[in-house]
């Protein structure tokens, strides 16, 4: 008796007794016939949807391979390319078949807008983490600085990007934090200068300090002569005159090359007998 009444339920009310049921079972294949068409349109828009959206994920590992985007990276970023078409397509033949899909599609939208404001922060850092991933301001390996925190590039993530610097401390950086903030990469290009400045006395020979600073510069193993350096007096300062040596290295030779020339040239002024003075104040005491 359950299972009759649940029958019944089932078949529309104008089909329920035997008569009505007959004529819906004779222009049942007429119906049928008269919907191949749109049957036909809905299966080939389907596999016309999948076989495309193929294409396009295909397209776009091509792209982040051309520009050198993480590999790591490829499948998950495909994955949502082509799932997200897909689903698309087969909502559009869906609807070429009759049904309403606009109470699903408002529904979809708002739990799309209710994720999106409550995960508002995580899809900022996935966002900057792929525009990072495209843009490639800086990989893994270079050495960068942002705002006070600078150090080695050692892990770039879709959230977060990882740093480790100079004294081995490891810094979890924001990727969102990253892409709204003025960034330094230092090692992007293969030359790097590096400003050096020394003091001497106004005793002191200028001309003979400048030759020494210049001969230590073409001793030193890390410096480069192309670009040339330049060594000019930089400024006149309170107890001393202050000489400016631009030199250029490759970058990652920047501090073996700085380190080198303080030492070298401390050493070359002592052999020259050229002082590098201490701040001093002349007091000058006047009886009224």
């Amino acid at each position: 008796m359950y299972l009759l009444e649940t029958a019944t339920s089932i078949i529309p009310e104008e089909i329920t007794n035997i008569s009505s049921f007959s004529k819906w079972l004779n222009e049942l294949p007429l119906k049928i016939y008269n919907a191949i068409p749109d049957i036909i349109g809905a299966v080939a828009i389907i596999i016309a949807g999948f076989f495309f959206s193929k294409i396009c994920g295909k397209l776009l590992v091509r792209i982040m391979k051309k520009r050198n985007v993480d590999e790591s990276v490829h499948h998950f970023l495909k994955s949502m390319l082509v799932v997200s078409m897909r689903i698309v397509f087969v909502l559009f033949a869906l609807s070429v078949l009759g049904f309403d899909i606009s109470s699903f599609a408002a529904a979809l939208g708002a739990a799309g807008i209710t994720a999106g404001l409550g995960l508002q922060s995580l899809i900022s850092q996935f966002a900057s983490g792929i525009e990072i991933m495209f843009n490639k301001p800086f990989k893994s390996g270079d050495y960068i600085a942002l705002e006070n925190v600078e150090g080695t590039v050692e892990e770039i993530h879709f959230m977060n990007t990882t740093l480790l610097t100079p004294d081995n401390k490891r810094v979890v950086i924001p990727n969102s934090h990253i892409t709204t903030n003025n960034l330094i990469n230092y090692t992007a290009q293969t030359k790097r200068r590096v400003n050096l400045h020394f003091s001497i006395s106004y005793k002191d020979d200028i001309a003979l300090a400048k030759k020494v600073i210049e001969d230590a510069i073409a001793a030193s193993p890390h410096t480069l002569d192309d670009p040339n350096t330049v060594v000019a007096v930089g400024a006149h300062s309170e107890s001393s005159i202050t000489i400016d040596a631009l030199v250029w290295c490759k970058s990652n030779n920047y501090w073996p090359t700085f380190y080198d020339m303080q030492e070298r040239v401390k050493l070359d002024f002592d052999k020259a007998g050229i002082n590098i003075p201490f701040n001093q104040l002349d007091v000058h005491i006047t009886q009224s």
